[in-house]
C-alpha cells in the first residue's frame, strides 16, 4: 500500500492447483491484481484427478470445480497457463518477475473449443502400428476352445468387443491363460499385442492364475486410515503366503485395490463380488475360515 493506504501493484501467485486457486480468489477478492502462473496448459493441478478428499471424504471435483469457474471468470485473476518463472529480483513489496510464456499456436481470446485448429494443424499426430510379431500359440485344452468360442460368440464384432470378451473369460478362469489369449487373436483376427496391452492395463485381469476365492482389501485414504494394512497383514498370516501372492491350494489369492467406493464402509475386503465393510483383522480371519469351511 502507499501511504495513503491505497492498494497498488499486483501479485503473483505459482501454481494453479487448488491452494494456487484459493490464493488467487483471496487475493483478488481483497483487491489486488493476480497473476496465476501454471507450467501446465490449464489450471486445476492434480486434484482432478482424485475421486474422494481426507479426512472428510469430500468429492474432489466439487470441491475444485467452484473455484476453478471463479478463477475463470474473476476480473481481477490473470491466468498465464503453460508458462514458467525464470527469474525474480528486487526486494520484499517490490519484486519484478520474469515468466517465460510457451508458444501455443492458438490465441486463448478467440479460442471457442470449435476444434477446426485440429483439423487444419500441419502437424498430425499418427496412431503408431507395430508390426506384428509372429508368436507360435501353446496348444489350448479343448473345453477351454469351447468355453473361448461361446463367449465370442456373444459379441461380434471388432476390437470394441475385447474388453467384455476378456471379462468374460477372466470371469470363468479367474485369469487369462496365454493359449487362451492366443487362440481369441486367431478368432478375431488380430495380433496377439493389442490383446495383450489391455489385459496389461487393468487390474481386474490377471495373466496368472489366481485361487478360488480373490480377497482384495480396500487400501484408500479412509481404509488405510482405519486399520487395512493390519488387516492385510492379518490375512496374509492366516493364509501363509505374501501380499499378490496365491495359496498352494489354488483356494485364496490376496490382493490390494485403491478404492471400492463405499468409504462409509472402511476398512473394507471383498470376496469376489461380495463386499465385506467395517472389518476388523480378527472378523478378516473369521471370513477366511468361513471361505475355506
Amino acid at each position: 500500500m502507499n501511504e495513503n493506504g491505497r492498494k497498488v501493484g499486483s501479485v503473483m501467485v505459482v501454481g494453479g492447483g487448488i491452494g494456487g486457486l484459493q490464493a488467487s480468489l483471496d487475493l483478488s477478492a481483497s483487491g489486488y491484481k493476480v497473476y496465476l502462473v501454471d507450467r501446465n496448459p490449464a489450471i486445476g493441478g492434480v486434484m482432478a484427478q482424485l475421486d474422494k478428499t481426507f479426512p472428510t471424504n469430500d468429492c474432489a471435483m466439487c470441491t475444485l470445480a467452484p473455484r476453478l469457474v471463479d478463477a475463470g471468470q474473476h476480473i481481477n485473476i490473470e491466468r498465464l497457463t503453460y508458462s514458467e518463472v525464470e527469474g525474480v529480483e528486487g526486494s520484499a513489496g517490490h519484486f519484478k518477475v520474469r515468466v517465460k510464456r510457451k508458444a501455443r499456436f492458438v490465441d486463448e481470446a478467440k479460442c471457442t473449443g470449435c476444434a477446426e485448429c485440429v483439423q487444419h494443424c500441419l502437424v498430425r499426430n499418427y496412431a503408431y502400428l507395430e508390426t506384428p510379431l509372429i508368436v507360435p500359440k501353446p496348444e489350448i485344452d479343448p473345453e477351454q476352445n469351447a468355453l473361448l468360442e461361446r463367449i465370442t460368440a456373444r459379441y461380434p464384432g471388432g476390437p470394441e468387443t475385447l474388453v467384455p470378451i476378456l471379462q468374460d473369460i477372466n470371469a470363468e478362469l479367474n485369469w487369462l491363460p496365454p493359449e487362451v489369449l492366443g487362440r481369441l487373436a486367431e478368432l478375431k483376427a488380430m495380433p496377439l499385442e493389442r490383446i495383450l496391452r489391455i489385459a496389461t492395463f487393468y487390474k481386474a485381469f490377471s495373466l496368472v492364475p489366481r485361487g478360488k476365492y480373490i480377497i482384495r482389501v480396500c487400501t484408500g485414504t479412509a481404509c488405510h486410515v482405519k486399520g487395512a494394512p493390519r488387516i492385510i497383514d492379518r490375512c496374509a498370516g492366516e493364509l501363509g503366503i505374501h501380499l499378490g501372492d496365491t495359496t498352494g491350494d489354488m483356494q485364496f489369492t490376496l490382493e490390494e485395490v485403491r478404492c471400492l467406493g463405499c468409504c462409509g464402509l472402511s476398512p473394507v475386503v471383498t470376496v469376489g463380488d461380495e463386499i465385506h465393510g467395517k472389518l476388523t483383522p480378527t472378523t478378516a480371519a473369521a471370513l477366511i475360515d468361513q471361505c475355506a469351511a
